[in-house]
């Protein structure tokens, strides 16, 4: 029996982000319908991390809907993984950085009606840790989105934690001659800091990721990365191991 793949959101005050988490997760159930797919949240929402964690048996894989190797990646998964003793558990990466979020915040910025010209710049909206290697990861996928854009400025911005803030970058690339500025919002699903940061925008404002086909099969591909890594079946109360991209 293949492990229960277990996603774990963040959470938010915000209505709409349990119905994306369950989209996002019905997209996946589509794409392998043999899996056992069940959601957990860090804080705000219901079903929080502990209680799924505390109804599932077996064997299962945490892949957390988080974007980058900040504080809940590293710390708070596997510490709720490792007092979950009656279950064989691994942690997968995180989401990001990879070209299939690259493609979805792509695809979201065409949907908010960038266009490519010659004074376009990006910025690309994420949540911000004091975390350096979270940042490193923010910024590799500024570079990957530069790429796909064919060149366009993206620079990396932060609602808390980190500078710049948006309201900030966006002055700054104005400053460089750049006038159509959007907003690529990094964020899985709609909350505070993503609502912030789009009302930051000068111009086109991305929505989240949300329930793109893209993130679905990141999620699977990284609890397929998290199986390779460990062949044999880890007993019940064995540390985990936190896997990497």
């Amino acid at each position: 029996m293949q492990p229960t793949l277990v996603a774990v959101a963040h959470g938010s005050r915000d209505p709409r982000a349990l119905p994306t988490a369950s989209a996002l997760l019905d997209r996946i159930r589509e794409l392998r319908p043999r899996l056992d797919v069940r959601l957990g949240h860090i804080e705000l929402n219901r079903p929080l991390l502990g209680e799924t964690l505390r109804a599932t048996t077996g064997a299962a894989v945490l892949v957390p809907l988080l974007l980058g190797r900040g504080h809940h990646v590293k710390r708070d998964l596997p510490a709720a993984a490792a007092r979950a003793a009656h279950l064989r558990t691994r942690v997968a990466a995180p989401l990001g950085p990879h070209p299939l979020l690259v493609e979805a915040l792509y695809e979201r910025l065409l949907e908010a009606g960038w266009a490519p010209g010659a004074s376009t710049a990006v910025v690309l909206a994420a949540a911000g840790s004091r975390d350096p290697d979270s940042a490193a990861d923010t910024r590799r996928t500024a570079a990957l989105l530069r790429e796909r854009l064919g060149g366009a400025p993206v620079v990396p911005a932060y609602a808390s934690a980190a500078a710049p803030t948006v309201p900030d970058a966006v002055r700054a690339l104005a400053a460089r001659g750049h006038h159509r500025i959007a907003v690529a919002s990094y964020f899985t699903a709609p909350g505070r800091f993503a609502t912030q940061c789009a009302a930051a925008a000068p111009g086109p404002a991305a929505a989240p990721l949300g329930d793109h086909p893209a993130l679905a099969r990141l999620v699977l591909q990284r609890y397929d990365e998290a199986l390779a890594r460990e062949l044999l079946p880890l007993p019940a109360g064995t540390p985990l191991k936190l896997a990497t991209a």
